[in-house]
């Protein structure tokens, strides 16, 4: 998956001009569903919008979806270094960078997009209007008053009383405050007048008071000021008896207000409580049903995310992961089955090569492998199964058998498996050409998406490269092998004739691994023997007097995360209905042909 994003500036850029962040646009890999996985689509971010099309090319054509940005939650991924989730309410995208640094450019740049939406954001109020002033907000803060309590309700109305008295009480407070500092000042100035009065020389005869009443001259000779008498208004015309009378009656009122109001609260307590329980308890219902509805739609809406599908960090459990498999397989089976009644099979003329071409080891530059391969399989596959304790027998249907030894590597299922099977009316020749054969593969195998041959090396020897349907939630699997088909030469004239079909892995420049399955590794082979039967009297051999022995060997690493009790049930259910499909259909095919010995 490559990455190109493109933007008319820096991903963390902001245009001067228009204070609004740039355009960013590039290829990100989504997950589209659980059939088709990640692909790649042009991804736009623009005006606090992302949007996606199918490709850059396609844009005139308009946009496939999109989000709103001013309530997405940008959720980079636990694990996955590359990936990043946006979810708006139910609707979640899961999105894939090429690279780290890709996935924090684009989160960075989405982030800053959702910042400056809305009415919010700074830019916003510039582009909408003035900012906001506190005047305006501490005007409105200054509205509620008492006429906003409602009447004819006690406890209101008593509230709005200790409103009114508390506005009158720190009036009344500022006016003593005022009174009080005036007396301190004037107390101060006498003190200093009457300190100078003392210093002055004194007059050696009585005088009486002056016109002007500022001095009066005792018989001691002595001389003092003459205080003019307190007024009853006090200093500055300030009332101070009636202030304090006041004062007190606002405070007994307050006192008495609050009484009234402790008094109405002691009553309604209980009938309060009882309300406050039954919200509570309301509450608590509409939270649970709220939550259970979201956990439902999350399950509708994202049970098949990327999340679900087969990982380590993988959130559906075991058994969830087995019932999920096996329902995709048997749904698998009913579409084969439908198109098997509907199909009408095309016979195909496929030229086989004299027996001799097979039997003869290759020159292309596999040639030493293949060699290696056919003589191990022929060495150690064909050996009896009974005196070994190692392999269990798990299935055992007729003339078939399989057999399976548990192995596992890190983690991952390796069982070697081998069936043991009797067919007749077919020879080897004919079971191993129907098995190695290409050009007839899509007509009996049906877990294969789509398949092509990479390379021919020579006429027995080819190189595969295949897609098997994937089985949700199991990750798709390719594979890229060898496949070659030898006849086995006779060391004396009582060996039955054997053929051999053996397929392994393989690497090749044209069928690199990616990112969208996971390469799976084999070593299989089917290696078939003819029997053949005395015939009656003087009759030719006819279809009744052959049977094929079958022995069929796989060694099979998945790769991947997969369960390994998931893939040894799907191996136990899987192998024989294989083996029992291929063996029909090659008796089918070669019912009314010549014996191919």
């Amino acid at each position: 998956m490559s990455e190109k994003s493109s933007s008319s500036g820096s991903d963390e850029d902001v245009d001067p001009e228009s204070g609004q962040p740039v355009e960013l646009g590039g290829i990100l890999s989504k997950w589209t569903n659980y059939i088709h996985g990640w692909q790649d689509r042009w991804v736009v971010l623009k005006n606090n919008t992302l949007s996606y099309y199918k490709s850059e090319d396609e844009r005139e054509y308009g946009c496939r979806g999109s989000l709103c940005l001013s309530k997405a939650v940008i959720t980079p991924h636990e694990f996955d270094e590359c990936r990043f989730d946006i979810s708006v309410n139910d609707s979640v995208w899961y999105l894939r960078a090429e690279d780290p640094e890709h996935r924090l450019q684009w989160i960075e740049s989405i982030e800053l997009h959702k910042a400056e939406s809305g009415y919010g954001s700074e830019t916003s109020l510039r582009r909408h209007g003035s900012m906001l002033s506190l005047t305006s907000a501490a005007s409105a803060l200054s509205a509620t008053s008492t006429s906003s309590f409602k009447k004819g309700h006690r406890l209101c109305e008593k509230l709005a009383e200790m409103e009114t008295f508390r506005d009158i009480l720190c009036r009344q407070v500022d006016t003593l405050q005022k009174y009080f500092d005036s007396c301190a000042d004037a107390v101060s100035k006498d003190e200093f007048q009457r300190d100078r009065v003392v210093e002055e020389d004194e007059d050696d005869f009585p005088t009486t008071t002056r016109p002007d009443g500022e001095y009066n001259h005792n018989n001691n000779g002595s001389k003092e000021k003459l205080f003019p008498p307190a007024s009853p208004k006090g200093i500055n015309g300030i009332d101070f008896k009636g202030e304090a009378i006041t004062f007190k009656a606002t405070t007994a009122g307050i006192l008495s207000t609050l009484s009234h109001c402790i008094e109405l609260m002691v009553k309604r307590e209980d009938s309060w409580q009882k309300r406050l329980d039954k919200e509570l308890e309301k509450r608590r219902r509409v939270e649970d049903a709220y939550k259970s509805a979201m956990n439902e739609l999350k399950k509708k809406s994202h049970y098949g995310g990327p999340d679900y599908e087969e990982g380590p960090n993988s959130l559906i459990n075991e058994d969830e992961f087995f019932d999920a498999v096996e329902a995709a397989l048997d749904r698998q089976d009913k579409i084969e089955e439908q198109c098997q009644s509907e199909k009408v099979r095309i016979p195909r003329l496929t030229p086989v090569p004299p027996g001799d071409a097979y039997s003869t080891i290759g020159t292309h530059r596999f040639a030493t492998k293949v060699e290696e391969m056919v003589q191990n399989h022929m060495t150690y596959s064909l050996q009896d199964m009974g005196g070994d304790a190692n392999w269990q027998l798990v299935i055992e249907e007729g003339e078939m058998k399989v057999y399976r030894r548990e192995v596992e590597e890190n983690g991952i299922v390796l069982d070697p498996l081998k069936a043991t099977h009797a067919v007749k009316g077919v020879t080897g020749h004919e079971v191993c050409h129907y098995f190695w054969d290409t050009a007839v593969r899509l007509d009996w195998e049906t877990t294969i998406e789509n398949f092509n041959v990479v390379e021919t090396l020579s006429d027995n020897a080819v190189i595969v490269y295949q897609t098997h349907k994937r089985v949700w939630p199991a990750s798709q699997r390719d594979v890229l092998y060898l496949s070659a088909i030898r006849k086995i030469l006779a060391t004396n004239e009582n060996d039955p004739d054997t053929w051999l079909v053996c397929n392994f892995s393989v690497d090749h420049d044209n069928a690199l691994p990616t990112n969208r399955c996971v390469r799976a590794k084999i070593n299989v082979a089917m290696i078939c023997q003819t029997l053949v039967s005395p015939p009656e009297g003087d009759k030719e051999i006819s279809r009744d007097n052959i049977l094929c022995k079958i022995t069929y060997v796989a060694n099979v690493n998945p790769g991947g995360w997969a369960p390994a009790s998931v893939l040894r049930a799907v191996a136990k259910r899987e192998y024989p209905k294989f083996l029992k499909r291929f063996t029909s259909y090659v008796q089918e095919k070669t019912s009314v042909k010549p014996i191919l010995f």
